[in-house]
């Protein structure tokens, strides 16, 4: 059969893979399948982004145990964060109202990264776990495809029609471990520094609710301590930088934010999501970091601009944010969507104050050297100088010109 797509890649031109391996249970079968089936070396490459509770030496010497000829682990959590996330706060990326990307922020550097250890390393293809029904496989292979035309790209999931019993079985088959039992089906897990999401089990049904065991990054809302806390973030040009007078590395600044948030409920986002390959899905997020971070930096980027650039910019946000969830990240309009966001950005220096409070935070205190604001310009309790309240009635005046004479018009056509 014809492939479908000039990367995919034909058997028998796969001789050495590149696998992006997580350790879990179906990169574990898929490098011991792709060893029988292609029969070709595999390389594993695992990329830290900051997952919580992961040994990356086990996870290596898994690989190793399973097959592997080669085994890496890369750290990438500084350029995730730098590279990634930042200019992410700077274009206050949300997609769909709620989700704050960073699944598809983690894939094209991930698929980036590959492609670096895919071509050092001598191999000619690179596999991918992702499912056909997801928008990791667009990230991934958009992004292979964008920097390596070179490279093939085989994704086992969405060829071997194995479900999850079926895989069970070809791990025991084989000898290869399953992580956490078979007892009950687990959810479908992916986390970073940005935060966390789940899939699967009785997310798939719209009427249930959250059950609790979901939840392993944030405390529910309820159990929350009963006291708040306010934190302040501090911005230098649009970047978080420090953290309660604290100055940060950025990555430190992240876990240290999401820790205090998800001790206060802060960051549980139950969300149905638009897929770009056309499935409407529900997901459960853990964000605590980003819903602390992302309305801070908005509050403060108001506090600076002026009305018309209020306006303005979030239209452009929202676009920044739809080419990096439809897995474009190499799409130029991105890069320059993020000319326009520094520059905005320039001006964004200050201090935010947040009340974290049972899931909920706020904004309660506002602080910057550029703010486009004077309180003796909005207070009521005086007037004069540079506002002048006598000049007001001429203003309305002729800013209602054209609407009161269109009222007019129309009015007179209604009675005619």
């Amino acid at each position: 059969m014809a492939e479908t797509a000039s990367y995919l890649a034909a058997k028998e031109d796969v001789h050495r893979v590149c696998l992006l391996y997580s350790g879990g249970l179906d990169t574990s079968v898929m490098l011991k399948w792709i060893q029988d089936e292609y029969e070709a070396e595999v390389v594993a490459l695992t990329i830290n982004l900051g997952q919580p509770g992961e040994d990356y030496d086990v996870v290596k010497g898994k690989a190793i145990q399973l097959g592997a000829v080669a085994a890496e682990v890369i750290d990438a959590r500084e350029e995730f964060a730098h590279d990634f996330i930042k200019p992410a706060i700077k274009a206050n990326a949300v997609y769909g109202l709620s989700y704050p990307l960073f699944t598809a922020l983690g894939r094209p550097l991930i698929a980036k990264l590959a492609v670096d250890y895919a071509r050092s390393s001598g191999c000619d293809t690179i596999a991918h776990g992702c499912t056909g029904k997801g928008n990791d496989q667009v990230r991934i292979e958009a992004t292979i495809a964008t920097l390596a035309p070179e490279l093939k790209v085989i994704a086992p999931v969405r060829s071997w029609k194995m479900g999850r019993e079926e895989e069970i079985a070809y791990a025991r088959e084989h000898g290869i471990p399953v992580k956490g039992g078979t007892e009950v089906a687990p959810y479908s897990i992916d986390d970073n520094l940005w935060g966390r999401s789940s899939e699967g089990r009785w997310i798939e049904e719209l009427d249930h609710p959250p059950e609790d065991d979901v939840f392993q990054l944030v405390t529910r809302p309820e159990e929350a301590p009963d006291e708040p806390q306010v934190v302040t973030v501090g911005f230098e040009h649009g970047v978080p930088v420090s953290l309660d007078g604290d100055r940060l590395g950025l990555v430190e600044l992240l876990e240290r934010v999401a820790s205090i948030g998800a001790r206060h409920g802060v960051g549980i986002v139950d969300h149905i999501e638009d897929r770009i390959v056309g499935l409407k899905v529900r997901d459960i997020y853990e964000v605590p970091a980003a819903s602390i971070l992302l309305p801070a930096h908005a509050e403060l980027e108001k506090l600076v601009g002026t009305i018309h650039q209020n306006q303005f910019k979030p239209a452009l946000d929202q676009k920044w944010a739809y080419l990096v969830y439809a897995g474009l990240w190499w799409e130029p309009l991105r890069s320059d969507l993020d000319a326009y966001m520094d520059a905005v950005n320039g001006q964004v220096t200050g201090t935010i104050g947040i009340k974290l409070y049972k899931g909920s935070a706020t904004v309660v205190t506002r602080e910057s050297p550029n703010a486009v604001y004077d309180a003796q310009l909005a207070t009521f309790s005086e007037s004069g100088g540079l506002f002048s309240q006598e000049a007001s009635p001429g203003f309305i005046e002729l800013w209602s010109l054209q609407s009161r004479m269109a009222w007019r018009v129309r009015s007179r056509e209604a009675d005619e």
